[in-house]
C-alpha cells in the first residue's frame, strides 16, 4: 500500500474513535540524529490522534534493555508497540513474545529479520534500503565523470551498525551500482563500520587519511558519518573540491553542509511519513483492520540544486 494513501486512509478511520490507547515504543537510541526524529515525528502524529498516549522508552543500542523494555510493555498491557531495533536479528524472539501476548507489533525504520515471516498483526514500516544505496552511488557516479575520475577513483565506505540489515544493504547497493554503471572501474578501497555515529566516522576517515591513500568519493551510510567523514577531511587540510561525500537521510545538520558546499550528496529519508505510517498501523491493527505486511515510505535523491525542497522535511 501507497504510505500517503494509507495515512490518508487510517487518519479518516480514526477520527471518530473515542477510546484511549497506550502505544509502547522502544527506540534503537535517543542519542541517533535520525531515531530523534522519528521520535518526534511519533509525538506528532499521536498528538493529532484523540485519546492515544506513547510510553517511548530509550533502547541505547543495548538489545538487553530493549528486550526488557518489550517484556515490560506486554506486562503492562499496552495496545500495541512500536520499535526499532537495537539489533535486527533479535526480532524473531520479540515477534514471538508479542504474537503469545496478543499485542500488535510495528517494527519502525530498521528491517527486522524475520520480515518474510511477521506473524499476523504485525508489520514493518520503513524505506528499501537498497534505494538509498543506489541512488547515492549513481549521484556520485554522475560528479566522478564530471571529474574525469570515474575509470580511477578511489572510494570509501563508512558502514553503520552491522548488526542493521539498513548497512548491509546501503552498502551492498552501493558497490553493485558502481559495478554494472559507466563507474565499474571505481576501487572500494575500504569499508568499515562506524555504527553510524560521527565520531567514529571522523576516526575512521583520519585513518584513510594518514594511511596516504588518494580519497576520491567517501559513501557513508548516514550523514551523522557523512559529517564525520568531512569534519576529519577539513581538519586535515583536504580541499572539499577534491573528495565527494555522500550521506543518506538530508537531516538538517547534513543540509547545512551542503549549503556550505562540504556535502555532496543526500538521500531523504522521511522521518515524518514513516513515524505517521508506524503509528496509523498500529492503530488500525490494535481495532482489527487490514494492514500491509510491508509499508514502503520512497527515498528521494537531495542534492544542491533541490535541497531547498527539504529544508523543513527533516
Amino acid at each position: 500500500m501507497n504510505a500517503t494513501l494509507m495515512v490518508t486512509v487510517l487518519a479518516a478511520l480514526m477520527a471518530g474513535t473515542a477510546s484511549a490507547e497506550t502505544i509502547g515504543v522502544s527506540m534503537q537510541s535517543f542519542d541517533n540524529n535520525f531515531q530523534t526524529l522519528l521520535r518526534q515525528g511519533l509525538d506528532a502524529r499521536a498528538s493529532e490522534v484523540s485519546g492515544v498516549n506513547l510510553q517511548i522508552e530509550d533502547a541505547q543500542t543495548d538489545i538487553s534493555k530493549q528486550r526488557s523494555q518489550v517484556d515490560n510493555f506486554i506486562a503492562s498491557g499496552v495496545d500495541a508497540i512500536i520499535m526499532t531495533l537495537a539489533d535486527t536479528s533479535a526480532a524473531p524472539a520479540i515477534s514471538e513474545a508479542a504474537k503469545a501476548a496478543g499485542i500488535p507489533l510495528v517494527y519502525l525504520n530498521l528491517e527486522p529479520e524475520n520480515i518474510d515471516r511477521l506473524p499476523e498483526k504485525q508489520v514493518y514500516v520503513g524505506s528499501k534500503e537498497t534505494d538509498s544505496g543506489r541512488l547515492g552511488a549513481d549521484a556520485a557516479c554522475e560528479l566522478l565523470k564530471k571529474k574525469g575520475k570515474a575509470d580511477d577513483a578511489q572510494a570509501y565506505i563508512l558502514m553503520g551498525d552491522l548488526a542493521h540489515q539498513a548497512s548491509r544493504d546501503r552498502t551492498s547497493s552501493v558497490k553493485e551500482t558502481l559495478a554494472a554503471g559507466e563507474c565499474k572501474d571505481v576501487t572500494i578501497a575500504d569499508e568499515q563500520s562506524a555504527a553510524w555515529t560521527r565520531t567514529n566516522a571522523m576516526d575512521m576517515t583520519t585513518n584513510w587519511i594518514t594511511a596516504g591513500r588518494p580519497i576520491d568519493v567517501i559513501f557513508a551510510n548516514n550523514d551523522e558519518m557523512a559529517i564525520g567523514a568531512i569534519q576529519a577531511l577539513k581538519s586535515a587540510g583536504v580541499s572539499m573540491d577534491d573528495v565527494i561525500v555522500v550521506g543518506i537521510d538530508a537531516t538538517q545538520d547534513a543540509l547545512a553542509a551542503m549549503a556550505a558546499g562540504d556535502l555532496d550528496v543526500t538521500v531523504f529519508q522521511n522521518a515524518t511519513g514513516q513515524s505517521a505510517s508506524a503509528v496509523d498501523a498500529a492503530l488500525a491493527l490494535t481495532r482489527g483492520k487490514s494492514v500491509d505486511k510491508e509499508v514502503w515510505v520512497p527515498f528521494e535523491l537531495v542534492t544542491p540544486e533541490n535541497m531547498a525542497e527539504y529544508s523543513q522535511k527533516n
